[in-house]
């Protein structure tokens, strides 16, 4: 080893022991790996793709049979605006999310030939896809990974004989939408460019990438080949969106972010980039053993966690059909640019990805979905003035990133998604669990404060009071399951929940005018409708006759439960709401269906696990990746499926309630866990479950152990 080496290895020594990497110190160094996802058969097509990201840029990667590594590269800014292009009417409401392309990578001689020798592996804990074709002199390893803390996507080389590396650019909308830089000296570039007259929201948006390698030259404008037979390549790959008025300015942009990255050394951002994933995964754990099923739980649940991790810190929120995950849809004659439902973003889909990052510590990945409603809600409230002239806002259930809303007065005609309000009660209510986990303060001024005072201004502004002085939510939709009816459950127990939380905000946050207001609005609130069955009382969606037609299979009445938690485990009648959960009508499982959740929140273990099993292993049949979750009512890969899946198995494990903190509330026998999860005031709760006891309890900060309650020895 010469000095030089011998420096720079002791150097990444002493920074693998400082930052942890030398030893294994937590439980999750341990167990992850065994969750890693590994294949020896290769492709042939997207459909067997593994997902990776860095929070922004995603890739759906495959390796063909001919021994080709193929990618698609994703972003979750890069909204496409040529919108009468497409066939899907939905496909032309909101943008379309497009890839920005496909990267193939070919090594020769072909090491690929004998697929008896192929392995590809998901390396969970350091966030890279490792793949080994051949054996011998013919052994190929490819690395591939997308920098957590730059955007960048890695794919390095290496082999056991000298070999021709050749990387090309495959773009459907090459020529079309898109376009190809020529006379490129040593990389491949492109970009798709919206054209200034699409939606203004869309005008000028420019995104596409920069290919680059040292020792890579052009043989054309889309293919880049190593200019002398080599044992090593690094191939990078620069993505960037931005609102360019000319491909031009895009480029330049793009150049000198490039640069700057090219600055930093690899071996220091692969380690900060398997530091990020270290650390994720020390933020919170759930693995369960036990029975059969238990393994394939866990695993959909870390994949689930992964999936969203990739995804969850980029520009817009996450979509629910699909994420940036989607593939080649053969049975519509689509590429991966399509996805049923469309560009916009549906509240009730999306929320369900967002509620579990509260207990799983990732609150990094929350904030994207906040900032895009906090930055829809000025024009929101803009609307309401000029359609009711009054105060207040609220969040259409269906919309693009830029927001907007219909005129919805009595008159006009119901539908699914018309005289719909809710997403903002229940927005409100998961900031205000933000603020309650995370104690911070400014995100409570300057987002928490102005959206849910604007949804209470308008509840309170816009309906009427009947002859008691009670509010008189008419019409208004039960959300999409009943059309227009009087008093609907989930926004009366949304206006309950979100009323008694705001009340109690710390002193001098909110101005008394404002809060002398809510009080009276709280006061006015009508009851939530029950009705007396077979001498049970049970909860209703909506108040009088029930004589409404159903449109979905929803049951809007069990919202009391979850997500607004008027009724659960420690609250007074809940005999009312397990009654009511267990006459429910509507009883299907998986996708948005929300029954894991509110059977763990009235301690009903063996129905939980039943719904989280079915959510956390109910993989697309079409797809190979486990965490593909079918499409059911959305599209593949199904993102409500795992959220829910998700969020039902934390409540399995604990719930909580202000301070209160109740541990395994619904834990089933036959199962054991070994858990970390977050609470409320900056709190972490681990333990394990052995034999349906807990055990090894640390809670942190050891002050709070005075909050939990073992619910097993009830």
């Amino acid at each position: 080893m010469n000095k030089k080496a011998f420096i720079l290895t002791n150097i990444l020594l002493i920074f693998t022991i400082a930052t942890g990497f030398a030893k294994p110190k937590f439980p999750v160094d341990t167990l992850l790996d065994k969750y890693n996802v590994s294949w020896d058969t290769p492709g042939p097509g997207s459909a067997q793709s593994m997902p990776l990201g860095n929070g922004d840029i995603g890739l759906n990667l495959w390796v063909e049979k001919s021994g080709d590594l193929v990618f698609y590269i994703s972003k979750t800014d890069a909204w496409g605006g040529e919108l009468d292009a497409q066939k899907d009417e939905w496909m032309k409401q909101g943008g379309v999310l497009m890839k920005l392309g496909a990267i193939r990578v070919s090594v020769s001689p072909d090491a690929f030939a004998n697929s008896l020798n192929f392995k590809q592996v998901l390396k969970l804990k350091t966030g890279e896809i490792v793949i080994q074709e051949g054996k011998g002199s013919s052994a190929v390893t490819l690395r591939v990974w997308v920098d957590a803390n730059n955007p960048v996507i890695r794919v390095e080389t290496q082999s056991a004989g000298l070999t021709t590396v050749k990387v090309k650019l495959e773009n459907w909308r090459a020529g079309l939408t898109d376009t190809i830089l020529h006379n490129q000296n040593s990389r491949i570039a492109w970009y798709h460019h919206n054209l200034s007259t699409a939606d203004a929201h869309l005008a000028n948006l420019t995104f596409g990438a920069i290919i680059k390698g040292k020792g890579l030259a052009n043989i054309d404008s889309v293919t880049l080949q190593s200019g002398k037979k080599v044992k090593s390549q690094l191939i990078s790959i620069y993505p960037l969106t931005s609102v360019s008025t000319s491909g031009h300015q895009w480029l330049s942009d793009l150049e000198e972010k490039v640069s700057q990255i090219e600055k930093l050394k690899l071996e220091q951002t692969r380690l900060t980039h398997q530091q990020w994933w270290r650390q994720f995964w020390q933020r919170s754990r759930v693995f369960i053993s036990g029975d059969a099923q238990a393994y394939n739980v866990t695993q959909g649940y870390i994949l689930q966690r992964f999936v969203t991790a990739c995804a969850g810190r980029g520009a817009y929120p996450i979509k629910f059909n699909g994420s940036i995950f989607v593939v080649d849809n053969p049975a519509k004659d689509e590429n991966a640019d399509f996805r049923a439902w469309g560009g916009q973003y549906w509240f009730q889909n999306t929320r369900a990805m967002y509620w579990p990052r509260l207990m799983a510590g990732d609150f990094d990945m929350m904030r994207p979905l906040f900032k895009m409603y906090a930055n829809i809600l000025p024009a929101n409230t803009a609307q309401v003035q000029q359609y009711y002239h009054h105060e207040g806002a609220y969040f259409a259930e269906t919309s693009p990133f830029w927001g907007g809303l219909n005129f919805m007065g009595p008159d006009v005609k119901a539908n699914y998604t018309n005289h719909y309000f809710t997403p903002i009660l229940e927005l409100s209510m998961m900031m205000l669990d933000y603020f309650e986990y995370t104690g911070d303060t400014k995100f409570a001024r300057e987002t928490l404060l102005p959206i849910a005072t604007a949804g209470l201004q308008f509840f309170d502004q816009h309906f009427s009071r009947d002859t008691t002085g009670k509010l008189l939510l008419d019409p208004d939709n039960a959300i999409e399951m009943f059309w227009k009816v009087h008093n609907p459950a989930p926004d009366i127990a949304g206006l309950h929940a979100v009323l008694s939380r705001m009340i109690k905000l710390p002193a001098g946050m909110v101005d008394e005018k404002i809060l002398s207001q809510w009080k009276k609005l709280y006061n006015e609130l009508p009851p939530l409708p029950t009705f007396n069955i077979n001498e049970k009382m049970v909860l209703l969606p909506y108040t009088g006759p029930q004589t409404a037609k159903s449109f979905n299979s929803e049951n809007p009445e069990l919202y009391a439960i979850y997500p607004f938690r008027i009724y659960g485990l420690g609250k007074p009648d809940l005999d009312v709401a397990v009654n009511t959960f267990n006459t429910r009508k509507q009883r299907s499982k998986g996708c948005w269906v929300q029954d894991p959740i509110q059977a763990a929140m009235l301690g009903q273990a063996d129905v939980a696990k039943e719904y989280v099993s079915f959510a956390l292993t109910r993989k697309d049949p079409a797809l190979k990746f486990p965490a593909f979750w079918d499409k059911a009512n959305d599209y593949m890969p199904d993102e409500d499926n795992g959220g829910n899946g998700e969020n039902g198995l934390q409540q399995m494990i604990m719930q909580v309630d202000g301070k209160k903190i109740m541990l395994l509330p619904a834990w089933p026998l036959g199962w054991d866990a070994d858990f970390k999860l977050n609470a409320p005031y900056n709190t972490t709760v681990e333990g394990k479950v052995v034999n349906g006891k807990l055990i090894n309890l640390k809670v942190i900060p050891e002050s709070r152990i005075a909050d939990v309650i073992d619910m097993t020895k009830r």
